[in-house]
């Protein structure tokens, strides 16, 4: 079996591998947040603006589960992806010649 071969059956087998959340869950947004707190210890750790009516969240644990949620003007939130081994890099600035 050749090299590109063996990556291809290692991609097509990763196309596979289910979603930790099959669908998007979406709740009234204080109900969300008192979930992501209480029920799983998380904090929120990052925002930023998508558009004049969308939020993007990171929410992180101790633990280093990460869940990112679509906060909406109407009031209601998204969970719209979710993992573990969260990391934060040290920020530097662009390089000065």
């Amino acid at each position: 079996m050749t090299r590109t071969t063996c990556l291809c059956l290692a991609l097509s087998t990763a196309a596979y591998a289910k979603s930790p959340i099959a669908e998007v869950i979406c709740e009234p947004t204080s109900r969300l947040h008192e979930k992501l707190e209480r029920q799983f210890g998380s904090e929120r750790a990052a925002t930023g603006m998508r558009g004049p009516e969308q939020l993007m969240e990171v929410w992180i644990s101790k633990s280093g589960d990460w869940t990112m949620v679509v906060t909406y003007a109407s009031g209601t939130s998204c969970i719209v992806a979710m993992g573990e081994d969260w990391s934060v890099h040290a920020r530097t600035g662009p390089a000065r010649g």
